[in-house]
């Protein structure tokens, strides 16, 4: 029951930040095109990467990886509205806008976790 809830502060804390960092991306940029949750989603590789290599290399506990990685990123990382942007962009006729999101966010994400591993050497 300790672990559930120590997941559910962290995921509380990460829907908040997604939320914020989301509207802060999505407001500098043009609203046909999900610049906030790309970011949303990019930060959060880099996260996991650098949370779990510093799991890996005994830098967090495993309970601070729980909260952080479980929770926290958990709650921050938007793969649901990513998927769901991608089927409006294609439904609303922007097939070229889909697709380069969909290669943007993957490329950058597994860039990013790359990173986030190799700074936690």
């Amino acid at each position: 029951m300790k672990e559930l809830l120590l997941v559910c502060v962290g995921s509380f804390f990460g829907g908040g930040a997604r939320y914020l960092v989301g509207r802060v991306f999505q407001t500098w940029a043009a609203e046909s095109f999900p610049w906030g949750t790309m970011t949303v989603n990019v930060v959060g590789c880099f996260l996991i990467g650098l949370l779990s290599g510093m799991s890996l290399g005994g830098q967090i506990s495993p309970t601070t990886k729980l909260v952080l990685v479980t929770g926290f990123c958990g709650g921050f990382t938007t793969f649901s509205t990513f998927m769901n942007e991608n089927l409006l962009l294609g439904r609303d006729g922007a097939l070229l806008s889909a697709v380069l999101y969909t290669l943007a966010s993957l490329v950058l994400g597994l860039i990013a976790v790359v990173i986030g591993y190799q700074l936690a050497k």
